[in-house]
């Protein structure tokens, strides 16, 4: 059998084999949709039509429900360390769920910044969370493989189901759609806990099929912020988050601006998603084959790019060329980034390592729509402030490259063979690394 058709049956044995972890961890991103900017987002008009809100107001309202979520999950992303994913998922779906129920009752604009927190705190913060952590716990010389297969939930989320609630938005009343999104969410409950009946402990993980970071050792959370890289990395960690939330949340300003319709530019995203799901898939192939090392500084390269694209684009084709280079960087980011904090800083204490980094990402979601709301209302369009945007995505790349230039060499040999699969190293996985104890 020739070495092609060799890695192809591993790899499709190591599809069969952890099927309904690899399945679980897709769900996990998939629900998060309903707590992502992109989801929110399409009902911003009806809100600010609903509560009279204009656009900085909004944009305020959903920076401070964001934030405050963003706090909360310094605290909250800590539990994927003491508990099962299969626990944690049934309350933070629940939650979910739930808050979607508020999204649809919600009286006025000051109760709005409490739904917001809740439907960003569950939904972006702690489903994402335990889909980037329970990957990156269960595999280890296929990381970067499962990461990539488990991050096509947000893909599939942000192509399906905008196009789906936009036409349904034209017949069904808002609040109606968000009672929907509650239902989807409950449904999904029952499968979930079906998938996880035999997943393993994170107390059992620290025992055994743990990943050391830099230096050897397994790094607590106080020591990774005592730690140079970890700052060199800001930009990186909250570059995609903040300017990328605000592309999505300010798509309503943005095709009026341009003179698109909404309708138009919803109907880009599965070229969006095709895009990103292509590059989900390549960069989990690179991480595995190259290093997270490698791999990580250049996602923020095309992200600059888009926004570029974007801000001069004057023809819907042109922004869904935008778009499709933005996916790029989403594939990307989904994938090396999640790998990156259980390369570096090992996997014991990934929950908690995770969080301050998720926080961060909450927190540049926040600022996003803040920021680019303000300068709406002070007469800044979008499209202008995209240019020095992109800037930021060229500067934070920079950035990277050079502390993780710096810091790799830190790596012990065993780090690096986590990170660069081969065809025997990914059937030995198996699951045997996934059985209960």
């Amino acid at each position: 059998m020739r070495p092609h058709d060799q890695g192809r049956m591993v790899y499709l044995r190591f599809l069969i084999e952890n099927r309904l972890f690899l399945l679980a961890g897709f769900l996990l991103t998939f629900t998060s949709s309903f707590g992502q900017t992109y989801f929110i987002s399409l009902f911003a008009g009806e809100i600010k039509g609903s509560f009279s809100l204009s656009d900085g107001q909004w944009g305020g309202i959903y920076t401070i429900g964001t934030t405050l979520s963003a706090v909360t999950m310094i605290w909250a992303g800590t539990l994927t360390d003491r508990f099962r994913v299969r626990q944690l998922s049934l309350a933070v779906m629940l939650m979910l769920a739930l808050a979607c129920v508020a999204m649809a009752m919600v009286p006025n604009g000051f109760l709005l910044v409490f739904v917001i927190y809740a439907l960003r705190l569950m939904g972006q913060g702690m489903l994402s969370q335990l889909g980037a952590v329970a990957m990156s716990r269960w595999f280890i010389a296929a990381r970067g493989r499962a990461l990539s297969i488990s991050s096509m939930g947000f893909a599939i989320g942000q192509a399906v189901l905008p196009v789906v609630f936009v036409g349904l938005l034209i017949t069904t009343d808002w609040r109606n759609l968000w009672l929907v999104a509650a239902v989807s969410i409950i449904l999904l409950i029952p499968v979930m806990q079906m998938l996880l009946r035999q997943e393993r402990t994170p107390q059992s993980m620290a025992r055994d099929s743990q990943s050391l970071g830099m230096g050897g050792v397994h790094w607590t959370r106080p020591q990774m912020l005592r730690h140079p890289l970890f700052y060199i990395l800001i930009p990186l960690v909250m570059g995609p988050a903040t300017w990328g939330t605000a592309l999505f949340f300010q798509q309503v300003h943005l095709t009026e601006v341009k003179g698109w319709t909404l309708v138009s530019f919803v109907a880009l995203m599965p070229i969006y998603t095709v895009s990103s799901i292509a590059f989900t898939f390549i960069t989990g192939w690179a991480v595995d084959r190259f290093g997270v090392k490698w791999v990580l500084p250049f996602q923020m390269v095309p992200f600059g790019i888009s926004f570029l694209v974007l801000a001069y684009a004057d023809t819907i084709f042109t922004a869904g060329v935008g778009l499709v280079i933005f996916g790029v960087g989403q594939g990307a980011q989904g994938t090396a980034t999640s790998a990156f904090w259980a390369v570096f800083y090992g996997t014991r204490n990934l929950g908690a390592i995770k969080a301050a980094a998720a926080a961060l990402m909450v927190f540049g979601s926040a600022i996003g729509p803040g920021v680019t709301g303000a300068l709406i209302d002070y007469g800044v369009n979008f499209p202008d402030q995209m240019i020095p945007i992109a800037a930021f995505y060229f500067i934070g790349a920079l950035m990277a490259g050079l502390g993780i230039l710096r810091y790799q060499r830190d790596l012990p040999v065993a780090a690096e063979v986590d990170v660069v699969g081969t065809a025997a190293a990914v059937a030995d996985v198996r699951l045997r690394d996934l059985k209960d104890d």
